[in-house]
Parts: structure tokens; C-alpha cells; sequence
């Protein structure tokens, strides 16, 4: 299976990888952008923020994009991911800038693998578009067992790191699944819902709804 990520989709996964993992830790860092940064920066805290998003937003940006590629080639297409420069450099300059990251830093681009110009179908476009998301929500769920399985917020309050893991994992990836089925453009949630208007809204509101709990009631 993983004969099948090129090295060129390796080289782009990383890159997209280290730019979002650098705008979630600065929205940590400066919730409300650079102008409100704290006056004396704790190096440990930082480097701290920056791991646990490595490992958060690592495990659900890859997987998200690997779902789309995956699903795509079970439906005997060609798959890969391709970051996008531009994307990129706006997600770190609106998380410095005003403490929000715009998640876009590329798309898995399909191609036919059969020779014979097939269009894809509605169906086959929503599930493999559906397929991102639904790894985002099953990875909040994982996140969840560890945050609740060492104390849940009794274990947040005493600073404990598996519990700060769990929480970030499940802010993350529900914040993921969330941008992603917003139904416009090129986002998942517009071929979703051309496909399959009540997986959509079963999709949008486990995203939404455990985003909300996660900065909310956690």
C-alpha cells in the first residue's frame, strides 16, 4: 500500500504537514494573532504546542488525504496529493495575523487509471470525497477514549500530557472534518452533498457538533 504514495507526494504531504502544524501551534501560542502575543514567551510551551500538533494534525491531515486517495484507487483511479504553495503561506499568515487557520494547503487530484476516459460517477465522487471526513470523526472518537481513558478534564486541570494530546486531537480533527464538508468550491462537504444530502447532514453534524462540545463542555 504504501508503495503507492510517490516520492513527490511524500515530499508535498511533509511540506503541507510542518506549514499547518506551524499555524495551529501559533493560534495556541497567539489565540488572537501576533499583535496580542504574550510579552515573555515560555521556549518549553512552545515547543510543547508544536509536538502535540506535529502528532495531531499530522495523523489527521495524512490520514484525511490518504482516505481520498485510497478510496479513489479502489474505484480504479490514479490518486495523488498535491499541495498548494499559496494555501499554505495564507494559513500561517491568518493564524499570525488574526488567530485562525484556513485549512486548505492542497487537494488529492484524481486521474483515470483505466485508458478508457470514464467520467466519475455522482456516487463514486461523494464517497471518495465522503471518505475524508469520516476518518477525521473516527479519529476524534480515539482521541476521546484517550482523553476520557487518563481523566478527562480532572486530568486537563493537573497538566497532564496524554489528556492535552486527547483534547488537541479532538479539537483537530473535528476543526478538519468541519472546513472540509463547508459545501463550496472544492471542499469535500459540495461533493457530498451532490451526492447524498442525509450522509451530508449526518456528516455535518457529527463535525460541527463535536467541535462545539470539544471548546465548549470539555
Amino acid at each position: 500500500m504504501l508503495e503507492r504514495i510517490t516520492r513527490r507526494e511524500e515530499a508535498d504531504l511533509f511540506v503541507a504537514w510542518m506549514a499547518i502544524a506551524i499555524s495551529f501551534t501559533i493560534i495556541k501560542i497567539a489565540p488572537n494573532g501576533i499583535l496580542g502575543l504574550p510579552s515573555h514567551l515560555n521556549v518549553v510551551d512552545m515547543v510543547l504546542y508544536f509536538g502535540i500538533s506535529l502528532l495531531t494534525v499530522g495523523i489527521g491531515f495524512i490520514l484525511h488525504e490518504m482516505a481520498h486517495k485510497f478510496t479513489a484507487i479502489r474505484f480504479g483511479y490514479w490518486a495523488e496529493f498535491r499541495k498548494d504553495n499559496v494555501m499554505l503561506m495564507i494559513a500561517v499568515v491568518m493564524a499570525a495575523l488574526v488567530g485562525f487557520v484556513f485549512a486548505a494547503p492542497g487537494a488529492t487530484v484524481i486521474y483515470s487509471n483505466t485508458g478508457d476516459s470514464r467520467i466519475m460517477t455522482r456516487e463514486q465522487n461523494g464517497i471518495i470525497s465522503a471518505a475524508g471526513p469520516v476518518i477525521n470523526l473516527l479519529l476524534c472518537a480515539l482521541f476521546a477514549a484517550l482523553f476520557f481513558s487518563v481523566g478527562g478534564s480532572i486530568a486537563l486541570e493537573t497538566g497532564s500530557l496524554l489528556a492535552i494530546i486527547g483534547l488537541a486531537g479532538i479539537q483537530i480533527n473535528s476543526m478538519i472534518a468541519a472546513f472540509n464538508l463547508i459545501p463550496i468550491s472544492i471542499l469535500d462537504g459540495r461533493k457530498v452533498f451532490a451526492w447524498n444530502i442525509p450522509v451530508f447532514l449526518v456528516l455535518v453534524a457529527a463535525a460541527f457538533g463535536t467541535l462545539y462540545v470539544s471548546f465548549t463542555l470539555l
